[in-house]
């Protein structure tokens, strides 16, 4: 049976180039980075080089990188390590955020813990595609607002926000500027000091890294407090030995990403566009998502009268892998919280599903799918009460 993985948005295979690194590091870099012996050395001159790749990536100073275990622990160090650099600034209302309703749970769930500290949370709505109002922005901003996080494209349905234009209305107001790019990096340009960002999560899984390792941009006179305390590592911020490996292999992506960028977003996005025309030709099929603003690899529909489970089990007996929303939260049964938020009732999110395509995915993997998801959608069908009804 031919095979298809179509869910990179979940997480990408490792890079041949990046798996020989990693593998070589565990040899070539056996020492604690902390150590002034000339193991330790040459890790911690590994550690230093690869962090230069990934600030190159993002158009970063070196020392405004702080490696993490991905990205949940980069939102989380930013959201609750701004908080608490802010909580002796109480007043009545308390210390406001502004996030929005789309966000990643490794988002929406550090500002709802903070809620229940006293701090105001604002979560923005989107609209049908799910784009925040920049005017909405605006003027939900309070005196007591000091952090502004919004994402750099939703990893469900790839709606690209204006992040340039948030940067900058959020340092006209003097707000610290945080952006969730997991998504983004890798398939987006970014330059943090062009768009205005002071806070940026990534992980190294999302663009062809290993699993358990990302990256946090600090603008340097940014402040945060630590979630984790202990040897002081990464400035303070993050203490826990340095994972030498997975820091060589997010480097390695890093460096591969940056060569890559002028060919792979539109080699990718041809065959997303050509996914999306024949998807499209299969009776009662949307698109979710906007239609132009969206990350090149991420083809998001929903299929009137089925639901999205059975869709994607009977595309796992094809040897297709796709996802039916974020793998954070797949194995819960309510409807996601994004397609909900630009208008989709629950039956139609239930019956949604995403496909992410990658730097292998061919044409003649796109024309499989295309072949086979048709019968598979009939089928299930015929057997549907909501699609005879």
């Amino acid at each position: 049976m031919r095979e298809v993985f179509l869910d990179y948005a979940s997480t990408s295979p490792v890079d041949p180039d990046v798996q020989k690194a990693i593998m070589q590091s565990f040899t070539l870099y056996i020492g604690n980075p902390s150590s002034i012996h000339h193991y330790g050395r040459a890790s911690r001159e590994a550690v230093e080089a690869n962090r230069d790749f990934v600030a190159q990536l993002l158009g970063s100073k070196h020392d405004e990188i702080v490696f993490t275990a991905g990205g949940t622990e980069a939102n989380n160090l930013t959201i609750k390590g701004t908080a608490y650099m802010h909580k002796d600034k109480r007043k009545t209302k308390g210390p406001h955020i502004i996030t929005s309703v789309i966000e990643h749970p490794a988002v929406l769930e550090p500002c709802r813990s903070l809620e229940d500290d006293g701090y105001k949370v604002a979560y923005l709505p989107v609209d049908k595609y799910g784009l925040i109002d920049l005017d909405t922005l605006e003027h939900t901003i309070t005196k007591d607002t000091f952090l502004i996080s919004i994402m750099t494209a939703n990893n469900e349905i790839g709606t690209v926000e204006p992040i340039q234009e948030i940067g900058k209305i959020a340092h006209d107001h003097n707000i610290l500027f945080h952006t969730d790019a997991v998504q983004g990096v890798g398939k987006l340009p970014i330059d943090v000091k062009k768009q205005h960002i002071d806070l940026l999560s990534l992980s190294a899984h999302k663009f062809y890294g290993p699993k358990g390792v990302g990256a946090l941009y600090v603008r340097n006179g940014v402040q945060l407090q630590p979630l984790m305390h202990g040897g002081g590592h990464e400035k303070g911020l993050r203490s826990s030995t340095l994972n030498v490996p997975g820091i060589v292999g997010l480097g390695k992506a890093a460096e591969l990403a940056a060569k890559r960028m002028p060919t792979d977003p539109e080699r990718i996005q041809a065959n997303r566009d050509h996914l999306i025309q024949r998807v499209l030709t299969i009776e009662e099929s949307r698109l979710n998502g906007h239609p132009t603003k969206r990350l090149c690899n991420n083809a998001h529909f929903r299929f009137t009268g089925i639901e999205g489970e059975s869709l994607l089990l009977g595309l796992d007996d094809k040897g297709i892998a796709a996802s039916t929303g974020s793998a954070c939260s797949s194995q819960k049964l309510q409807a996601s919280h994004v397609l909900l938020a630009i208008g989709l009732t629950p039956v139609e999110a239930h019956g949604s599903l995403r496909f992410s395509l990658g730097r292998t995915t061919t044409r003649d993997d796109i024309d499989y799918v295309a072949d086979e998801l048709p019968g598979i959608v009939n089928r299930l069908r015929q057997m549907s009460p909501m699609w005879n009804r």
